[in-house]
């Protein structure tokens, strides 16, 4: 009888227990932490019960360790639920720029890229996360916008660019660094692009790590080849979520790291989405001019004109590796380009025409 019955069950159906199993394991019982930690979170869940998490979040990835409740109850408000639910993300974003640079001159680059993105119709606020030492100027310095401008204390750390800020009411983030050179018609590109993503990073910049035999420990590649497994958050989309995943989640010390070497933020940020959803980010199409090239910003190189910026970085993958306790990041080829992108016709014919016009 139970032979028989057992072998009835369809293949499909078999595979997808196997599946549920091994989401299971690794969320909740591949070691010994996480088995303590879920025990003290079913507990939370039943002391707080009007905070807890649903059947749902518990047995669906990423688990119920990844999704906190003290951020939300509902799971239209997480990126990870949008396809059970059978919805799309909001509309909008809010553009967050991380600047560091006193504001000398109105040609500096932060005000062009303030125009390029308030340009966006899918822009609903930008926010100035200044982080200079210098305090910054008076509302009447920055430029008049057809969306609001909102001014923030960066606290001079670099992890709070990540913070979960109050002002953010958008499910969409566009995180930019100062001197970020993009087209409008980029950044509505990458926006169209998240909505299909939204529990991922979608971005422009790509980097990849790789693990060096000869000295055993993982590396860190600048390199432009195919294949990548970073994407760097100087220029990039992801959920607001993970502002509160990554302040709420990761431990102090990862963070302080961050702070003390005014560096790897950006790392730290792909490791912790690529861990949540065991997937790569998503590389968009973009202008082959662009490229981050050393410039002077006031009296300073720009960062990646520094040796020791790039031997922090290195450093900073083995950490956050040690850390999580194994390598999160994921290798992709996977790139998207908008209709007819590089096709030889009209630019006429094309929907982002701007792209190729430069």
């Amino acid at each position: 009888m139970v032979p028989s019955t057992v072998r009835a069950v369809a293949i499909d159906r078999v595979l997808a227990l196997r599946q549920r199993t091994q989401m299971l394991w690794e969320a909740y019982f591949s070691s010994v932490d996480k088995i303590v930690l879920t025990t003290l979170e079913i507990i939370k869940d039943r002391v707080y019960s009007h905070i807890s998490r649903n059947k749902l979040m518990w047995n669906a990835l990423p688990g119920g360790l990844l999704v906190l409740p003290e951020y939300s109850t509902h799971l239209a408000h997480y990126p990870f639920y949008y396809l059970n639910l059978g919805i799309s993300p909001g509309p909008e974003f809010t553009a967050v720029i991380h600047a560091t640079s006193p504001l000398i001159s109105q040609s500096q680059p932060i005000m062009k890229l303030l125009q390029v993105v308030s340009k966006s119709k899918y822009c609903s606020q930008i926010i100035i996360l200044w982080n200079s030492e210098k305090p910054p100027p008076h509302r009447s310095k920055w430029p008049p916008m057809p969306v609001p401008l909102i001014i923030t204390d960066g606290r001079r750390k670099t992890s709070s660019r990540f913070l979960p800020h109050a002002a953010i009411e958008t499910e969409a983030v566009l995180s930019l660094d100062e001197d970020t050179v993009l087209l409008t018609s980029e950044i509505n590109f990458a926006f169209h692009v998240w909505r299909s993503f939204p529990e991922r990073i979608v971005g422009y910049p790509p980097r990849s790590h790789f693990w060096d035999p000869v000295k055993k420990a993982w590396g860190y590649t600048s390199k432009w080849t195919n294949e990548y497994s970073i994407v760097l958050t100087g220029a990039a989309f992801y959920h607001r979520y993970y502002h509160h995943l990554f302040s709420h989640y990761l431990p102090s010390s990862l963070r302080a790291l961050v702070d003390r070497t005014s560096n790897c933020e950006d790392i730290l940020m792909n490791f912790l989405i690529s861990s949540v959803t065991h997937l790569p980010p998503v590389k968009v199409a973009q202008r082959k001019q662009y490229k981050e090239m050393p410039t002077l910003q006031g009296t300073k190189m720009a960062p990646w004109a520094n040796p020791e910026h790039f031997t922090q970085r290195q450093e900073c993958v083995n950490t956050f590796a040690s850390w999580f306790g194994y390598m999160p990041l994921v290798h992709s080829q996977f790139r998207l380009d908008p209709v007819l992108f590089k096709d030889h016709v009209s630019v006429l014919r094309k929907r982002y025409k701007d792209l190729e016009r430069v």
